[in-house]
């Protein structure tokens, strides 16, 4: 049984600002969450030490309700899942 969402997905992706994979994923992600009504917030793990405690190698990391989906690259796939748009 699916279930319907009651509000849009809460997606946060933790990166640089001078990450070039950061920016790659921000790209990819765009269409996806816009398809899904869902907005992106995005945070520099370098303005807070607890994020570059967590984060800092693994950058970008992309949760969506606090549950974390891909690092590195986008999983399209898992995102696709995680947002309710089917593959």
């Amino acid at each position: 049984m699916m279930q319907t969402r009651t509000k849009p997905p809460s997606l946060v992706l933790y990166g640089r600002t001078w990450c070039h994979l950061c920016d790659d994923m921000h790209a990819a992600l765009a269409p996806l969450a816009a398809a899904a009504g869902a907005r992106i917030e995005v945070i520099d793990v370098d303005s807070d030490p607890a994020f570059q405690a967590l984060y800092d190698e693994l950058v970008p990391v992309l949760l969506c309700d606090g549950v974390e989906l891909c690092h590195y690259h986008l999983d399209e796939a898992r995102v696709r899942a995680a947002l309710g748009l089917g593959v």
